[in-house]
C-alpha cells in the first residue's frame, strides 16, 4: 500500500488529519471573545455619566462588537467557538449603539 493510500484511510476513519481541534485552534474562535470585550466597552455609552466621554469609543465599539458578535454567532453554529460569548457581545453592542441613537434622539429634540 502506498504511502497516500494509508494517509487517506487514517483521514477517513478518524474524521481528522491530526490537526487541532477546529474550536481551539480557528481564529474564529476570537470573534466571540472579542465582541465581548467590544460590547462592554459600547455599553459604557449607554450608563448616563460615561455617555458624553466614551461617545467615540461607544460608536465604534458598538458596531465592531454587533459585526464582531453576529459573525462569532454563525462560527459558533459550525462548532467553532462559543454561543454565549457572541451573543452576549452583540447584544452589548446593540445596547451602546442604543444608547448612543437615544443620546442623539434627545438632543435633537
Amino acid at each position: 500500500m502506498s504511502e497516500a493510500t494509508e494517509a487517506t484511510e487514517t483521514t477517513e476513519t478518524t474524521g481528522t488529519t491530526g490537526a487541532a481541534a477546529p474550536d481551539r485552534d480557528a481564529p474564529a474562535a476570537a470573534l466571540g471573545p472579542t465582541a465581548l470585550v467590544l460590547g462592554l466597552v459600547a455599553a459604557t455609552g449607554a450608563w448616563p455619566g460615561l455617555v458624553l466621554a466614551t461617545l467615540p469609543w461607544s460608536i465604534i465599539a458598538g458596531g465592531l462588537a454587533v459585526t464582531f458578535g453576529v459573525a462569532g454567532i454563525h462560527y459558533a453554529r459550525l462548532g467553532i467557538g462559543r454561543m454565549w460569548t457572541a451573543v452576549a457581545g452583540a447584544a452589548l453592542g446593540v445596547t451602546g449603539l442604543v444608547g448612543v441613537a437615544t443620546l442623539f434622539a434627545l438632543i435633537s429634540a
